[in-house]
């Protein structure tokens, strides 16, 4: 990657940041999915309130975070609400697994909640949403303004692919290998409406290009795209949705923290005037696409350049393009530490299939991630396992 010059604003204040997690709910025996989430969401709803609710799965379950300032901030909260799930999927006789997809799950449809919405998406998109059952992580970065938000999001476009290769967890679906380092990007992409989003000049393209692709039916709601990157319709956010979700806490709060100094260097571009890369959409997905089969032990989309290079040039190149960002926010050590993980251990993906080579197969598999879920809930998470 050809790094110039950071541009970046130190006077700028530090933004905050909060996160998403989904997650799958198991029978510790069976090992496959069960439909506990609503029952699970109002049970930890007790202790934690709005941060954890329903998802489209009934075999799902989602936390959150409130705005947080730090990343030791954002590990106790993510902390506190995984461990609210956690202790109350055991409540309901379940289990709490992260991984981007089911690696055990019964035959036939996902069971939908009956939710408006999702009946509608149903009717709208039919027989894709009968194994639609995935589990992201989610990360937003504090941008109120919209049109800004637009042009940050311009910037962030291209690394799009990294974020894919380095949160890739979910190589296993319905008890088979995929050969996928991460199938819940591919059960994504066969939406028209899904993956990175169009370059946009301003908001107001943004939304029309929103309202366009509304039109044809692909989205359901031209005022809720659901782009992997997005400002979101709701919260004065910058949100990234491309990740699979990850069983590792530590990897979590270091994807996250490292997404907020990306934000920030790209912001302080688009507030200077550069428009940004302006990648195709074809040339994006197919790199999203790659990244997806390889996860972290292939070689990686340049954001700048677009060619395909070694993964640990490319993240020792963006610890220093992003240094200012995240030596100003306290958050170097975080980031060089998951770069080192991802060197030394693997993606998600790579540890999941040791798990299965070095066990009993898929069983194995959902027991361990199990048991690093509930690690990265605190105390209460480690008094038992599957």
């Amino acid at each position: 990657m050809n790094v110039s010059p950071p541009s970046y604003d130190p006077s700028v204040a530090v933004p905050t940041l909060g996160v998403e997690e989904e997650f799958f709910l198991v029978d510790p025996h069976t090992r496959f999915l069960v439909p506990a989430g609503p029952a699970v969401a109002e049970r930890a709803a007790q202790e934690v309130g709005e941060l954890v609710t329903k998802e489209f799965a009934l075999c799902q379950v989602e936390g959150r975070t409130p705005p947080c300032r730090s990343a030791g901030e954002l590990r106790g909260e993510l902390e506190r609400v995984r461990g609210a799930l956690v202790a109350a999927a055991r409540a309901e006789g379940a289990e709490l697994c992260a991984s981007g997809t089911a690696v055990m799950q019964e035959a036939g449809p996902v069971q939908v909640a009956d939710h408006p919405r999702y009946q509608a998406g149903r009717a709208q998109y039919r027989s894709m949403l009968d194994d639609f059952a995935i589990s992201a992580l989610h990360v937003h970065v504090h941008l109120p303004d919209r049109e800004l938000a637009v042009l940050t999001a311009n910037h962030l476009r291209p690394w799009l692919p990294l974020l894919i290769a380095l949160s890739a967890n979910s190589p296993f679906d319905r008890g088979r290998d995929t050969g996928y380092a991460s199938w819940r990007s591919v059960i994504r992409s066969r939406f028209p409406c899904l993956g990175p989003p169009p370059y946009a000049a301003s908001w107001r393209e943004h939304e029309r290009l929103a309202v366009t692709i509304a039109d044809t039916e692909a989205m359901l709601d031209a005022a809720t795209p659901f782009w992997d990157l997005r400002p979101n319709p709701r919260l004065p956010t910058l949100e990234v949705r491309a990740m699979d979700v990850l069983h590792d806490l530590d990897d979590t709060v270091a994807v996250a923290v490292l997404l907020r100094a990306l934000t920030v260097t790209a912001a302080s571009r688009a507030r200077r005037g550069d428009p940004g890369p302006v990648w195709e959409g074809e040339v994006l997905r197919a790199a999203c696409w790659r990244a997806a089969r390889d996860g972290w032990t292939g070689e990686g989309f340049d954001p700048v350049t677009g060619r395909y290079r070694p993964l640990a040039a490319l993240a020792e190149e963006s610890l220093t393009l992003l240094r200012p960002a995240l030596e100003e926010a306290g958050d170097l050590d975080e980031v060089a530490a998951l770069f080192a993980r991802l060197s030394d251990r693997g993606d998600g993906a790579v540890r999941q299939r040791a798990w299965a080579a070095g066990g009993a197969g898929p069983q194995e598999v959902v027991d361990q991630l199990v048991l690093a879920t509930a690690r990265g809930s605190g105390p209460r998470g480690e008094v038992s396992g599957p």
